[in-house]
């Protein structure tokens, strides 16, 4: 059995958690990846340090490292395993290496042996970014001086107020990321909805890794929570929550406040950080806007199945009585959807059917024009792509007020989601008579848009009491129909029959 080299505790340690790492990855010897393993774990250690200066970061090796896989050893672990021949001959390297008078093997001694002597491995590494020579050259700097050069010189701050930014960045993060997770299991367990849950989960993980260069050791020695001032002070309303909806509301302003104090002081570790949280910032306001309003618009479409797109030179009978028909069949929404019309014409219909839709006890939709709809005091406007934005035509119907919006592919409902639409339009499914298109997306996106969003999505485009159920079986249970009860001699035996199907019946 080869004795091994006097060592620094910092090599003492790699050696024996080497052993650990050979174990867990069902190793009956000492590889030298294995040694390297240990010798990395060290984030602040010096072998972590001169692979980081030789072009190899942390990030990029740990990722390198966990490609290895991880099994259950049945190796005793009384017993130290054996050490691989290309191990021993590291540590004989590494005797070489040492120039002080006590023979004292270090860890930046064994890294650049492992790399002298193990040929793949140092190959691997340097398909990674490793530069060999630039590492060697800096290991034998540290023979020269014993230590570690330096790119820029040594700047040491008060110590006193590093932990008090290292206390006021510690209770910022926990601040964002608590309150973040509070919206993120409301969007998950409440919406259900995979894309606000994903965009929140994202928000997450950046804001980990801006901070992921800060030593956590300084985190946690400036964290105070025993003696903080602030853990006793709180208001009568911070104890009180009436809705879901105002739990949401205070986790959103909550994260809010914790992105901007992080961006300030955050700003002390340097200038690059700043950009990334005020972004951050800017993304948690969008999705404040996306997650309320959409809650409001869920709640105010829960029971909405059929919507009715009606134009009145398409209707095989009156417009009223269609309505009127339509409405007593188990239609809960109206567009009006005329093209052709002048302003004043147009006008003149939209007052006609906000009188109806009132009588018929029904919501008001009107298509493309927010004016025409705040004129008549109608419930909302449904934009196509080429409208005026979501913004825009919030800004003239108020925040009260449904704003539909027309899709065609996945990235187009995410859009929506995110300009605060109250509703989306998926499609076109089939073939329709009224509107011509070059593409169809199809069942295909109906299962997609279903799958991405619980924001009230209704299927649109050529669906009658012969197709409905199919857009049932591909996930969405509402849909807007136009030709199907327009031409129809009895609008309101077919809307019943198409409520039984979009109903489940």
């Amino acid at each position: 059995m080869m004795l091994l080299p006097n060592m620094t505790p910092a090599a003492e340690r790699a050696v024996a958690a080497a052993q650990q790492w050979a174990r867990r990855q069902g190793s009956r010897e000492v590889m030298p990846v294995h040694l390297l393993t240990a010798l990395a774990e060290e984030e602040e250690g010096k072998a972590s340090t001169l692979l980081n200066r030789a072009g190899l970061s942390r990030r990029v090796l740990w990722d390198y490292l966990a490609s290895f896989p991880t099994v259950l050893s049945n190796a005793n672990p009384s017993f130290p395993l054996p050490l691989n021949s290309l191990v021993h001959q590291a540590l004989d390297h590494a005797r070489t290496l040492v120039t002080t008078s006590d023979r004292t093997v270090a860890s930046e001694h064994l890294l650049m042996a492992l790399v002298s002597e193990d040929t793949s491995l140092r190959k691997a590494l340097e398909s990674l970014g490793l530069n060999s020579d630039q590492l060697e050259t800096a290991i034998v700097s540290m023979k020269d001086n014993g230590t570690i050069p330096l790119d820029e010189p040594l700047c040491l701050a008060p110590t006193t107020e590093e932990i008090d930014t290292a206390r006021i960045l510690d209770a910022g993060l926990n601040r964002a990321k608590e309150a973040l997770r509070v919206v993120e299991d409301y969007c998950r367990f409440s919406l259900d909805d995979a894309f606000l849950t994903g965009e929140l989960k994202a928000i997450r993980h950046q804001l980990t890794e801006a901070f992921s260069g800060y030593p956590q050791n300084i985190l946690l020695e400036g964290r105070e929570t025993l003696r903080d001032v602030g853990t006793g002070l709180s208001t009568p309303q911070e104890n009180e929550r009436t809705s879901l909806a105002e739990v949401v509301s205070a986790n959103f302003k909550r994260l809010q406040e914790a992105l901007r104090s992080l961006e300030e002081f955050g700003k002390l570790r340097g200038p690059g950080i700043g950009p990334i949280l005020e972004k951050l910032r800017y993304t948690a306001y969008t999705l404040e806007r996306s997650v309320l309003l959409g809650a409001g618009a869920r709640k105010r479409l829960a029971d909405a199945r059929l919507y009715l797109l009606v134009t009145g030179s398409q209707c095989e009978s009156s417009l009223d009585w269609t309505i009127k028909e339509a409405a007593a069949g188990g239609v809960q929404l109206v567009q009006l959807r005329e093209k052709n019309l002048d302003d004043k014409s147009l006008y003149e219909r939209a007052r006609q059917v906000r009188k109806w839709t009132r009588e018929a006890d029904v919501l008001f939709i009107v298509n493309d024009r927010p004016d025409i709809a705040r004129l008549v005091e109608a419930d909302g406007v449904h934009l196509g792509q080429d409208d005026l934005p979501v913004k825009e035509a919030r800004r003239i119907l108020g925040p009260d007020a449904l704003i539909g919006v027309s899709t065609h592919s996945l990235d187009q409902v995410r859009e929506a989601v995110l300009d605060g639409a109250g509703y989306i339009a998926v499609g076109p499914v089939f073939p329709s008579g009224t509107k011509q298109f070059a593409a169809l997306p199809g069942l295909e996106f109906v299962r997609l848009a279903a799958a991405e969003t619980t924001l009230p999505a209704f299927a649109v485009g050529g669906i009658n009491a012969d197709n409905a159920a199919s857009v049932v079986a591909a996930g969405l249970r509402r849909g807007a129909v136009s030709q199907a009860i327009c031409r129809a001699n009895d609008p309101r035996c077919v809307a019943a029959r198409l409520r039984q199907i979009l109903d489940g019946v």
